[in-house]
């Protein structure tokens, strides 16, 4: 049986409408994985508390917080690169919580961990969001972390602890 040529076959194989459609579809479906990509920082990922007030933040409204501060160090827990967020003082003012007594750090698996006012006076916490530029995948402890920059080589050595470390952090409360 001989071979029709391709744009023969084409047309015995799709519709005329469809033929026509193809490009658009493929238009179309460029653009929604660009979308997607947008959605990714728009999309709630961290839950804020204080007393009865509840709210819900994007990547987008986290970082809106102030520069991002970088720092290439490895995580404990595997991933390494440059990590990038914002200070948590400057996170939590920006939100009107910075004289909370107390905030609970609570992971999504219910890890929790606390930090008073003085500890966080005492050290620079990192509230990282990206990791290598890209948003921290769940794959990679991600979607948010907290981190001790100037800790991170002690941490990973055993000579501090990681307790105040969070990762796959997903609400924050403050009292």
């Amino acid at each position: 049986m001989p071979t029709l040529p391709s744009s023969r076959r084409l047309d015995r194989v799709l519709p005329a409408t469809l033929r026509r459609l193809l490009p658009m579809l493929c238009l179309l479906l460029a653009m929604g994985s660009q979308a997607s990509d947008d959605i990714a920082t728009e999309a709630p990922i961290l839950t804020l508390t204080q007393g009865s007030d509840r709210q819900t933040l994007s990547l987008d409204a986290i970082e809106a917080t102030g520069d991002l501060h970088h720092i290439r160090m490895q995580h404990p827990e595997g991933p390494e690169g440059r990590f990038s967020g914002v200070w948590l003082d400057a996170f939590l003012a920006q939100h009107g919580l910075e004289d909370a007594r107390r905030v609970r750090f609570i992971a999504d698996d219910g890890y929790t961990t606390f930090l008073s006012q003085a500890q966080r006076q005492e050290k620079a916490y990192l509230l990282a969001t990206r990791l290598d530029g890209e948003p921290i995948g769940v794959d990679r402890l991600g979607p948010l972390m907290l981190v001790v920059p100037e800790d991170a080589e002690a941490v990973l050595d055993g000579s501090v602890p990681m307790d105040r470390w969070i990762w796959a952090l997903e609400e924050i409360r403050a009292r």
